[in-house]
């Protein structure tokens, strides 16, 4: 079944070539053949980065992540190649169904978590408006949303029927990241132009942009008072259902600039043709400790964001906490953050994944067996399993 990336909605041209599927086994390296997906620094960030070092000693992160992962409580079980020029950007379990969804740069694959064998996959030609997607989210009815990138978005309802959603629905954008529910089904969506809230029921938006600090909108979760934590690139807003409230750098968000790193000059508020997430500039790592990339509210309320070159942040309702290479992190971007079962948090850096117990932090990267040290996506299941998206494919870990 071919993929074939979106050459006219996307942000970028991609290399017209079609991608041959293989059988998704336990073999690692079978799921895709060849890639065609060019994605380059203004959608994907540099997908070379410079090596990241330890502030505090020098050494390398890939160094140090070889001498900590024999401690670890989780090893590399196996992997999945959907081609080397493939990206995984992001991946939603539905958990009725026992199915992972993952969404790349040319399609969506849906995998049994028990068998791990592959299900099926989505294009354009099952009902995707863009192959390219972003943003995935079950809902609580069972219906699955994919945000593209320069595409809108596709939903694939419970009776397995596609619906399409697009500016003149009243969608903010057509370049959707993130999603996020209330206990009540209430959607909220994170576009490149503002915030959305979906009312499943009448089907109406109502976009939310001046009370953002920054309208380009990435990380999205909700906490157990129904409050909505919002990151963007200027900052994390949060919003009760009443006030609006802020928190930037100056707030405590993001580590210190103790690398003397070039400031990044990308803060969402040019045009999107200028606009970019290339993290390096002349071959030098660069630093926007207000940009988040990732967000994720924990199960004691606990808000962790994703910064770009300030590390992740926790924040327990009054104070900022950072954590940086000179903790034990593996990079200082961080694209994806989740939760599991457990407890543990794990955070996927432009340098590798870091796991962290609430005590030590544990680090892997392409020499313990994943598959490109950029993790873009990061997801837990019931069962124990971690599934970890980068570029090239999909990487299992499992407990020791």
């Amino acid at each position: 079944m071919p993929l074939v990336p979106n050459k006219k909605n996307a942000v970028n041209n991609h290399n017209n070539a079609v991608v041959k599927m293989a059988k998704w086994a336990l073999l690692p390296a079978l799921l895709l053949s060849t890639a065609c997906s060019n994605d380059d620094a203004s959608v994907s960030g540099n997908t070379t980065p410079a090596p990241v070092t330890n502030a505090s000693s020098g050494t390398s992160v890939a160094t140090t992540a070889a001498q900590v992962m024999s401690t670890a409580p989780y090893r590399v079980a196996d992997t999945y190649n959907v081609g080397e020029r493939v990206y995984v950007r992001s991946m939603a379990v539905d958990k009725k169904q026992n199915r992972l969804w993952i969404g790349t740069s040319v399609g969506v694959m849906e995998v049994d978590i028990t068998t791990r064998n592959l299900v099926k996959t989505y294009t354009r030609e099952q009902g995707l408006a863009n192959e390219y997607v972003f943003g995935m989210h079950v809902d609580s009815q069972g219906n699955r949303w994919f945000g593209t990138n320069g595409g809108g978005i596709s939903r694939y309802s419970s009776k397995d029927e596609w619906k399409t959603y697009f500016p003149m629905h009243g969608l903010a954008d057509y370049w959707v990241y993130s999603f996020t529910e209330q206990a009540d089904g209430t959607l909220w969506i994170g576009t490149w132009a503002g915030l959305n809230k979906f009312d499943p029921k009448t089907e109406t938006f109502v976009t939310y942009l001046k009370e953002l600090v920054n309208e380009w909108v990435y990380g999205l979760d909700v906490d157990s008072q129904q409050r909505v934590w919002i990151g963007t690139e200027g900052g994390v807003n949060m919003f009760d259902g009443t006030t609006w409230k802020t928190w930037t750098h100056d707030d405590g968000l993001g580590a210190d600039n103790d690398q003397n790193l070039p400031i990044s000059a990308n803060t969402g508020l040019g045009t999107r043709s200028r606009h970019d997430l290339s993290i390096l500039s002349m071959d030098q790592q660069t630093y926007n400790p207000n940009y988040v990339f990732a967000l994720k509210v924990t199960t004691d309320d606990n808000v962790w964001a994703g910064t770009w070159g300030g590390g992740v942040s926790r924040f327990d309702g009054k104070v900022w906490n950072n954590y940086t290479t000179k903790d034990g992190l593996a990079g200082n971007i961080v694209y994806s953050i989740a939760q599991d079962e457990k407890g543990g948090m794990w955070i996927g850096t432009n340098a590798g994944l870091s796991y962290f117990d609430g005590k030590e932090w544990h680090l892997f990267t392409t020499t313990d067996g994943l598959l490109d040290n950029n993790i873009y996506a990061v997801k837990p299941t019931a069962n124990g399993q971690i599934w970890v998206g980068s570029r090239s494919g999909v990487t299992l870990l499992v407990a020791k």
